[in-house]
Protein backbone atom coordinates (compact mmCIF):
# COMPACT_ATOMS: atom_id res chain seq x y z
CA UNK A 1 0.00 0.00 0.00
CA UNK A 2 1.50 3.62 -1.42
CA UNK A 3 0.26 6.18 1.32
CA UNK A 4 0.47 8.60 -1.01
CA UNK A 5 -2.29 7.20 -2.96
CA UNK A 6 -4.49 7.49 -0.22
CA UNK A 7 -6.44 10.88 -0.32
CA UNK A 8 -8.85 9.99 2.59
CA UNK A 9 -8.48 8.27 5.98
CA UNK A 10 -11.23 6.24 8.14
CA UNK A 11 -11.20 5.36 11.53
CA UNK A 12 -13.36 3.04 13.18
CA UNK A 13 -12.64 3.74 17.06
CA UNK A 14 -10.88 6.75 16.45
CA UNK A 15 -10.85 7.74 20.46
CA UNK A 16 -8.18 5.56 21.09
CA UNK A 17 -4.92 6.54 22.32
CA UNK A 18 -3.01 4.86 19.67
CA UNK A 19 -5.78 5.74 16.91
CA UNK A 20 -6.03 9.14 17.66
CA UNK A 21 -2.24 9.53 17.66
CA UNK A 22 -2.30 8.18 13.65
CA UNK A 23 -5.28 10.18 13.22
CA UNK A 24 -3.29 13.31 13.96
CA UNK A 25 -0.46 12.38 11.88
CA UNK A 26 -2.87 11.82 8.76
CA UNK A 27 -4.61 15.45 9.35
CA UNK A 28 -0.80 16.92 9.83
CA UNK A 29 0.23 15.11 6.54
CA UNK A 30 -2.89 16.78 4.60
CA UNK A 31 -5.31 13.50 4.10
CA UNK A 32 -9.00 14.44 4.95
CA UNK A 33 -9.62 12.23 8.09
CA UNK A 34 -12.58 11.23 10.24
CA UNK A 35 -13.73 8.92 12.48
CA UNK A 36 -16.25 6.87 14.75
CA UNK A 37 -16.44 6.17 18.30
CA UNK A 38 -18.74 5.45 21.11
CA UNK A 39 -18.22 8.40 23.46
CA UNK A 40 -17.67 11.50 23.63
CA UNK A 41 -14.00 11.78 25.37
CA UNK A 42 -11.44 14.35 25.74
CA UNK A 43 -9.21 12.98 22.98
CA UNK A 44 -12.62 13.04 20.69
CA UNK A 45 -12.80 16.81 21.44
CA UNK A 46 -9.33 17.19 20.78
CA UNK A 47 -9.50 15.27 17.37
CA UNK A 48 -12.57 17.85 16.55
CA UNK A 49 -10.32 20.68 17.65
CA UNK A 50 -7.76 19.74 14.68
CA UNK A 51 -10.61 19.71 12.14
CA UNK A 52 -11.26 16.22 12.40
CA UNK A 53 -15.28 15.22 11.75
CA UNK A 54 -16.32 12.45 14.91
CA UNK A 55 -19.62 10.70 15.40
CA UNK A 56 -20.82 8.44 18.27
CA UNK A 57 -23.72 6.63 16.45
CA UNK A 58 -22.41 3.41 14.29
CA UNK A 59 -24.55 4.72 11.63
CA UNK A 60 -23.34 4.18 8.20
CA UNK A 61 -25.68 6.89 6.66
CA UNK A 62 -23.66 9.41 9.17
CA UNK A 63 -20.27 8.93 6.99
CA UNK A 64 -19.77 11.55 4.51
CA UNK A 65 -19.10 10.58 0.62
CA UNK A 66 -15.76 11.66 1.13
CA UNK A 67 -14.91 8.57 2.75
CA UNK A 68 -16.56 6.18 0.74
CA UNK A 69 -14.68 6.86 -2.18
CA UNK A 70 -12.56 3.88 -2.86
CA UNK A 71 -9.33 5.17 -2.12
CA UNK A 72 -10.42 5.65 1.17
CA UNK A 73 -8.19 3.89 3.74
CA UNK A 74 -10.06 2.23 6.60
CA UNK A 75 -8.33 1.79 10.09
CA UNK A 76 -9.90 -0.29 12.75
CA UNK A 77 -8.97 -0.75 16.02
CA UNK A 78 -9.08 -4.66 17.86
CA UNK A 79 -11.83 -4.15 20.08
CA UNK A 80 -14.19 -3.07 17.52
CA UNK A 81 -16.67 -6.11 17.14
CA UNK A 82 -17.04 -7.63 13.49
CA UNK A 83 -20.77 -7.00 14.01
CA UNK A 84 -20.16 -3.21 13.69
CA UNK A 85 -22.49 -1.76 10.99
CA UNK A 86 -19.67 0.43 9.46
CA UNK A 87 -17.29 -2.05 9.58
CA UNK A 88 -19.19 -4.55 7.98
CA UNK A 89 -20.30 -1.67 5.54
CA UNK A 90 -16.59 -1.24 4.42
CA UNK A 91 -15.60 -4.90 4.61
CA UNK A 92 -18.45 -6.10 2.03
CA UNK A 93 -17.83 -2.88 -0.54
CA UNK A 94 -14.09 -4.11 -0.83
CA UNK A 95 -12.55 -1.46 0.82
CA UNK A 96 -9.11 -1.47 1.95
CA UNK A 97 -8.97 -2.22 6.06
CA UNK A 98 -6.31 -2.24 8.13
CA UNK A 99 -5.73 -2.81 11.72
CA UNK A 100 -3.74 0.24 13.50
CA UNK A 101 -0.65 -1.95 13.88
CA UNK A 102 -0.37 -2.74 9.99
CA UNK A 103 -0.82 1.14 9.52
CA UNK A 104 2.01 1.83 11.95
CA UNK A 105 4.10 -0.42 10.04
CA UNK A 106 3.92 0.68 6.77
CA UNK A 107 4.34 4.55 8.01
CA UNK A 108 7.77 3.48 10.38
CA UNK A 109 9.59 0.86 8.10
CA UNK A 110 11.60 3.44 6.30
CA UNK A 111 12.43 5.37 9.31
CA UNK A 112 15.02 4.59 12.20
CA UNK A 113 12.63 3.41 13.86
CA UNK A 114 13.03 2.88 18.07
CA UNK A 115 10.00 0.70 19.42
CA UNK A 116 9.47 -0.11 22.63
CA UNK A 117 7.59 -3.92 23.75
CA UNK A 118 6.36 -5.36 26.98
CA UNK A 119 3.65 -5.99 29.26
CA UNK A 120 4.48 -3.19 31.42
CA UNK A 121 6.29 0.16 30.81
CA UNK A 122 5.64 0.82 27.29
CA UNK A 123 3.79 4.27 27.22
CA UNK A 124 6.30 6.02 29.49
CA UNK A 125 9.31 4.43 28.48
CA UNK A 126 8.20 5.93 24.87
CA UNK A 127 6.93 9.28 26.01
CA UNK A 128 10.76 9.53 28.14
CA UNK A 129 12.60 8.83 24.63
CA UNK A 130 10.93 10.82 22.30
CA UNK A 131 11.19 13.67 25.01
CA UNK A 132 14.96 12.80 24.93
CA UNK A 133 15.23 12.57 21.24
CA UNK A 134 13.57 15.92 21.23
CA UNK A 135 15.64 17.41 23.72
CA UNK A 136 18.92 16.36 21.48
CA UNK A 137 17.19 18.42 18.15
CA UNK A 138 16.85 14.56 15.96
CA UNK A 139 13.91 15.05 13.25
CA UNK A 140 11.12 12.50 14.93
CA UNK A 141 7.80 11.53 14.58
CA UNK A 142 6.48 10.08 17.58
CA UNK A 143 3.21 7.63 18.03
CA UNK A 144 2.49 7.27 22.38
CA UNK A 145 0.21 5.34 23.82
CA UNK A 146 -0.64 8.67 25.96
CA UNK A 147 -0.59 12.46 26.94
CA UNK A 148 2.75 13.03 27.26
CA UNK A 149 3.03 15.84 30.04
CA UNK A 150 6.56 17.34 28.14
CA UNK A 151 4.21 17.49 24.72
CA UNK A 152 0.91 17.73 26.16
CA UNK A 153 -0.09 15.32 23.15
CA UNK A 154 -0.09 11.51 22.12
CA UNK A 155 1.40 12.68 18.84
CA UNK A 156 4.84 14.55 17.40
CA UNK A 157 6.01 15.23 14.38
CA UNK A 158 8.89 17.17 14.00
CA UNK A 159 10.52 14.98 10.88
CA UNK A 160 10.62 11.73 9.50
CA UNK A 161 13.86 10.69 10.10
CA UNK A 162 13.84 9.07 13.07
CA UNK A 163 10.48 7.32 14.64
CA UNK A 164 9.44 5.72 17.99
CA UNK A 165 6.62 3.76 18.77
CA UNK A 166 5.02 1.36 20.82
CA UNK A 167 5.17 -2.40 20.01
CA UNK A 168 1.84 -3.65 21.46
CA UNK A 169 1.54 -7.36 21.85
CA UNK A 170 -2.30 -7.40 22.41
CA UNK A 171 -3.56 -8.97 19.53
CA UNK A 172 0.15 -9.54 18.16
CA UNK A 173 0.32 -5.92 16.71
CA UNK A 174 4.19 -5.24 17.46
CA UNK A 175 4.87 -8.33 14.91
CA UNK A 176 4.19 -5.49 12.06
CA UNK A 177 6.77 -3.64 12.84
CA UNK A 178 10.27 -3.57 11.43
CA UNK A 179 12.58 -1.74 14.41
CA UNK A 180 15.79 -0.68 13.80
CA UNK A 181 16.55 -0.38 17.62
CA UNK A 182 13.69 -2.87 20.13
CA UNK A 183 13.54 -2.73 23.97
CA UNK A 184 11.53 -5.72 25.34
CA UNK A 185 11.14 -4.08 29.22
CA UNK A 186 8.85 -7.18 30.65
CA UNK A 187 7.18 -10.71 29.58
CA UNK A 188 4.67 -10.94 32.30
CA UNK A 189 1.84 -13.08 31.76
CA UNK A 190 -1.22 -10.97 30.36
CA UNK A 191 -3.69 -10.74 27.07
CA UNK A 192 -4.34 -14.85 28.09
CA UNK A 193 -7.74 -14.49 26.20
CA UNK A 194 -5.23 -14.04 23.05
CA UNK A 195 -2.78 -16.22 23.47
CA UNK A 196 -4.14 -18.66 26.20
CA UNK A 197 -0.64 -19.33 28.04
CA UNK A 198 2.24 -17.36 29.60
CA UNK A 199 4.73 -19.81 26.93
CA UNK A 200 2.83 -18.29 23.74
CA UNK A 201 2.93 -14.53 24.28
CA UNK A 202 6.72 -15.05 24.95
CA UNK A 203 7.24 -17.35 21.97
CA UNK A 204 5.61 -14.21 20.14
CA UNK A 205 7.74 -11.73 22.08
CA UNK A 206 11.00 -14.12 20.23
CA UNK A 207 8.93 -13.57 16.76
CA UNK A 208 8.73 -9.75 17.12
CA UNK A 209 12.35 -9.97 18.07
CA UNK A 210 13.02 -11.45 15.12
CA UNK A 211 11.77 -8.65 12.74
CA UNK A 212 14.61 -6.01 14.02
CA UNK A 213 16.44 -5.17 10.71
CA UNK A 214 20.02 -6.57 9.80
CA UNK A 215 22.53 -5.15 12.54
CA UNK A 216 19.57 -3.44 14.60
CA UNK A 217 19.83 -3.43 18.44
CA UNK A 218 17.60 -4.84 21.37
CA UNK A 219 17.58 -4.21 24.78
CA UNK A 220 16.35 -6.29 27.71
CA UNK A 221 15.76 -5.96 31.48
CA UNK A 222 18.51 -8.11 32.64
CA UNK A 223 16.84 -11.31 33.62
CA UNK A 224 14.60 -11.83 30.79
CA UNK A 225 15.00 -15.25 28.45
CA UNK A 226 16.34 -12.80 25.52
CA UNK A 227 19.63 -12.25 23.98
CA UNK A 228 20.42 -8.62 23.99
CA UNK A 229 21.80 -5.62 25.63
CA UNK A 230 21.11 -5.91 29.40
CA UNK A 231 20.01 -2.41 31.40
CA UNK A 232 18.55 -2.53 35.06
CA UNK A 233 18.78 -1.35 38.56
CA UNK A 234 22.73 -2.47 41.22
CA UNK A 235 22.66 -5.57 39.34
CA UNK A 236 25.67 -5.80 37.02
CA UNK A 237 23.33 -4.98 33.83
CA UNK A 238 25.02 -3.61 30.60
CA UNK A 239 23.33 -0.41 31.55
CA UNK A 240 23.27 -0.01 35.13
CA UNK A 241 21.93 2.48 37.89
CA UNK A 242 23.72 2.85 41.16
CA UNK A 243 24.19 4.62 43.77
CA UNK A 244 20.59 5.51 44.30
CA UNK A 245 19.71 8.53 46.80
CA UNK A 246 16.30 10.59 47.40
CA UNK A 247 16.25 14.04 47.38
CA UNK A 248 13.02 16.29 47.46
CA UNK A 249 10.85 13.21 46.19
CA UNK A 250 13.11 12.77 43.26
CA UNK A 251 16.19 10.18 42.21
CA UNK A 252 19.71 11.01 42.11
CA UNK A 253 22.09 8.26 40.86
CA UNK A 254 25.33 7.02 39.23
CA UNK A 255 24.21 5.79 35.65
CA UNK A 256 26.83 3.03 34.50
CA UNK A 257 27.64 2.53 30.42
CA UNK A 258 29.77 0.07 28.71
CA UNK A 259 31.46 3.41 27.90
CA UNK A 260 31.28 6.10 31.11
CA UNK A 261 29.74 6.52 34.31
CA UNK A 262 27.86 9.56 34.06
CA UNK A 263 27.25 10.68 38.02
CA UNK A 264 24.83 12.63 39.43
CA UNK A 265 21.63 12.07 37.25
CA UNK A 266 18.44 13.08 38.21
CA UNK A 267 14.74 11.33 37.46
CA UNK A 268 11.66 12.99 38.80
CA UNK A 269 9.27 10.05 38.21
CA UNK A 270 8.62 8.03 41.59
CA UNK A 271 9.22 4.38 41.01
CA UNK A 272 12.15 1.64 40.49
CA UNK A 273 9.71 0.64 37.34
CA UNK A 274 9.87 4.18 36.39
CA UNK A 275 13.77 4.32 36.71
CA UNK A 276 13.99 1.49 34.83
CA UNK A 277 11.72 2.63 32.18
CA UNK A 278 13.79 5.74 32.14
CA UNK A 279 17.28 3.54 31.85
CA UNK A 280 15.84 1.86 28.60
CA UNK A 281 14.79 4.85 26.99
CA UNK A 282 18.21 6.55 28.01
CA UNK A 283 20.33 2.83 26.15
CA UNK A 284 17.90 3.15 23.48
CA UNK A 285 18.78 7.08 22.72
CA UNK A 286 22.17 6.37 22.58
CA UNK A 287 22.08 4.38 19.76
CA UNK A 288 21.32 7.69 18.04
CA UNK A 289 24.41 8.66 18.06
CA UNK A 290 23.22 11.53 20.77
CA UNK A 291 25.93 12.55 23.60
CA UNK A 292 24.89 10.47 26.52
CA UNK A 293 25.91 13.07 29.03
CA UNK A 294 23.24 15.30 27.01
CA UNK A 295 20.86 12.43 27.44
CA UNK A 296 21.06 11.73 31.00
CA UNK A 297 20.62 15.71 31.86
CA UNK A 298 17.61 15.32 29.79
CA UNK A 299 16.05 12.69 32.23
CA UNK A 300 16.07 15.16 34.52
CA UNK A 301 13.59 17.38 32.58
CA UNK A 302 10.96 14.80 31.63
CA UNK A 303 7.78 15.74 33.30
CA UNK A 304 5.48 12.49 32.70
CA UNK A 305 2.88 10.72 31.11
CA UNK A 306 -1.15 11.34 32.48
CA UNK A 307 -2.38 8.66 34.41
CA UNK A 308 1.02 7.31 34.93
CA UNK A 309 1.81 8.35 38.85
CA UNK A 310 0.54 11.69 38.12
CA UNK A 311 -0.21 13.61 41.47
CA UNK A 312 -3.18 15.33 41.46
CA UNK A 313 -2.86 16.82 44.49
CA UNK A 314 0.29 17.15 46.53
CA UNK A 315 0.21 19.10 49.94
CA UNK A 316 2.02 18.43 52.59
CA UNK A 317 -0.69 16.39 54.84
CA UNK A 318 -2.53 14.76 51.91
CA UNK A 319 -1.10 12.98 47.93
CA UNK A 320 -3.92 12.33 45.50
CA UNK A 321 -2.37 10.19 42.71
CA UNK A 322 -3.53 9.17 39.89
CA UNK A 323 -2.63 5.87 37.75
CA UNK A 324 -3.24 3.15 34.80
CA UNK A 325 -2.10 0.36 36.56
CA UNK A 326 -4.42 -2.64 35.68
CA UNK A 327 -2.05 -5.54 36.08
CA UNK A 328 -1.16 -6.73 39.92
CA UNK A 329 2.84 -6.41 38.82
CA UNK A 330 1.91 -2.96 38.06
CA UNK A 331 -0.18 -2.17 41.24
CA UNK A 332 2.50 -3.73 43.39
CA UNK A 333 4.98 -1.41 41.38
CA UNK A 334 3.12 1.49 42.59
CA UNK A 335 3.05 0.54 45.36
CA UNK A 336 6.69 0.34 46.15
CA UNK A 337 6.61 3.95 44.64
CA UNK A 338 4.20 5.39 47.21
CA UNK A 339 5.81 3.32 50.52
CA UNK A 340 9.20 4.42 49.08
CA UNK A 341 8.05 8.37 48.27
CA UNK A 342 5.85 8.83 51.27
CA UNK A 343 7.28 6.44 54.53
CA UNK A 344 4.76 6.25 57.06
CA UNK A 345 1.71 7.32 55.25
CA UNK A 346 -1.18 5.27 55.50
CA UNK A 347 -2.57 4.76 51.90
CA UNK A 348 -5.57 4.25 50.12
CA UNK A 349 -6.09 2.49 46.69
CA UNK A 350 -9.17 2.77 44.77
CA UNK A 351 -9.20 0.34 42.13
CA UNK A 352 -11.45 -0.53 38.94
CA UNK A 353 -10.47 -3.92 37.27
CA UNK A 354 -10.68 -4.03 33.22
CA UNK A 355 -11.88 -7.09 31.84
CA UNK A 356 -13.30 -10.25 32.89
CA UNK A 357 -10.71 -12.36 31.65
CA UNK A 358 -7.79 -10.46 33.36
CA UNK A 359 -9.47 -10.61 36.71
CA UNK A 360 -10.12 -14.58 36.05
CA UNK A 361 -6.44 -15.59 34.63
CA UNK A 362 -4.94 -13.57 37.88
CA UNK A 363 -7.35 -13.10 40.53
CA UNK A 364 -5.61 -14.49 43.10
CA UNK A 365 -2.35 -11.72 41.73
CA UNK A 366 -4.59 -9.53 41.94
CA UNK A 367 -5.66 -9.87 45.69
CA UNK A 368 -2.26 -10.32 46.89
CA UNK A 369 -1.28 -7.09 45.23
CA UNK A 370 -4.12 -5.24 46.50
CA UNK A 371 -3.72 -6.47 50.05
CA UNK A 372 -0.62 -4.48 50.64
CA UNK A 373 -2.55 -1.25 50.94
CA UNK A 374 -3.59 0.15 53.40
CA UNK A 375 -7.53 0.14 52.86
CA UNK A 376 -8.91 -0.94 49.25
CA UNK A 377 -12.16 0.44 47.60
CA UNK A 378 -12.74 -1.87 44.79
CA UNK A 379 -15.36 -0.72 41.81
CA UNK A 380 -17.21 -3.49 39.11
CA UNK A 381 -15.27 -4.72 36.42
CA UNK A 382 -14.61 -2.88 33.49
CA UNK A 383 -15.69 -4.92 30.44
CA UNK A 384 -13.85 -2.79 27.56
CA UNK A 385 -14.62 -5.46 24.60
CA UNK A 386 -15.77 -8.31 26.84
CA UNK A 387 -18.90 -10.40 27.50
CA UNK A 388 -19.32 -10.65 31.39
CA UNK A 389 -18.26 -14.37 32.56
CA UNK A 390 -19.96 -16.16 34.98
CA UNK A 391 -18.99 -15.75 38.60
CA UNK A 392 -15.78 -13.46 37.67
CA UNK A 393 -17.00 -10.03 39.83
CA UNK A 394 -15.51 -7.78 42.02
CA UNK A 395 -17.59 -9.34 44.87
CA UNK A 396 -15.28 -12.42 44.27
CA UNK A 397 -12.07 -10.49 44.36
CA UNK A 398 -13.19 -8.75 47.16
CA UNK A 399 -13.79 -11.81 49.00
CA UNK A 400 -10.11 -12.85 48.15
CA UNK A 401 -8.29 -9.43 49.49
CA UNK A 402 -7.00 -10.80 53.10
CA UNK A 403 -7.12 -7.05 54.13
CA UNK A 404 -10.36 -6.12 56.83
CA UNK A 405 -10.70 -2.84 55.19
CA UNK A 406 -12.34 -3.28 52.31
CA UNK A 407 -15.16 -2.86 50.61
CA UNK A 408 -17.16 -2.67 46.95
CA UNK A 409 -19.44 0.63 46.10
CA UNK A 410 -20.99 1.42 42.90
CA UNK A 411 -19.18 4.34 40.85
CA UNK A 412 -22.12 6.87 41.50
CA UNK A 413 -20.87 6.22 45.54
CA UNK A 414 -17.49 7.06 44.68
CA UNK A 415 -17.25 10.70 45.38
CA UNK A 416 -19.14 10.39 48.58
CA UNK A 417 -16.95 7.49 49.58
CA UNK A 418 -13.40 9.72 49.48
CA UNK A 419 -14.79 12.54 51.57
CA UNK A 420 -14.39 10.15 53.96
CA UNK A 421 -11.01 9.39 53.12
CA UNK A 422 -8.48 9.32 56.14
CA UNK A 423 -5.75 8.82 54.91
CA UNK A 424 -2.63 10.44 53.86
CA UNK A 425 -2.19 9.02 50.14
CA UNK A 426 -5.34 8.48 47.93
CA UNK A 427 -4.15 6.71 45.14
CA UNK A 428 -6.73 5.40 41.79
CA UNK A 429 -5.75 2.90 39.18
CA UNK A 430 -7.20 0.96 36.51
CA UNK A 431 -7.66 1.01 32.83
CA UNK A 432 -10.92 1.54 32.42
CA UNK A 433 -13.11 4.98 32.83
CA UNK A 434 -11.86 6.06 36.33
CA UNK A 435 -9.76 8.17 34.76
CA UNK A 436 -12.58 10.17 34.22
CA UNK A 437 -13.76 9.96 37.67
CA UNK A 438 -10.12 11.54 38.73
CA UNK A 439 -11.02 15.52 38.07
CA UNK A 440 -14.39 14.93 40.08
CA UNK A 441 -12.25 13.36 43.06
CA UNK A 442 -9.95 15.97 42.68
CA UNK A 443 -12.09 18.96 42.63
CA UNK A 444 -13.71 17.43 45.77
CA UNK A 445 -10.97 16.78 47.59
CA UNK A 446 -9.61 20.04 46.88
CA UNK A 447 -12.36 21.89 48.93
CA UNK A 448 -11.14 19.42 51.97
CA UNK A 449 -7.68 20.10 51.67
Amino acid sequence: MNLKDIHSVYFIGIGGIGMSALARYFKFVGKEVAGYDRTPTPITDGLMEKGISVHFEDNVDLISDTFKHPNTLVVYTPAVPSTHSEFQFYKNQGFNLKKRSEVLGIITKDSFCLAVAGTHGKTTTTCILAHLLKECGLPLTAFLGGISEDFNSNFVLDGTEYSVVEADEFDRSFLRLTPTVACVTSMDADHLDIYGTKEELEHSFREFVGKIKPNGKLFVRKGLPLEGITFGIEDGADYCIENIEIEHGAYIFDLITPSEVIKNVKFNKPGRHNLLNGLAAFAMAVQTGCSPKRLAKALGSFKGVQRRFSYQIKEKDFVFIDDYAHHPTEISAVHQAIREMHAGERVTVIFQPHLFSRTKDFVDDFAASLSDFDEVILLDIYPAREEPIEGVTSQWLLEKIENPNKKLISKSALLEEVKNCKSGVLVALGAGDIGLEVPKIKKELSYAH
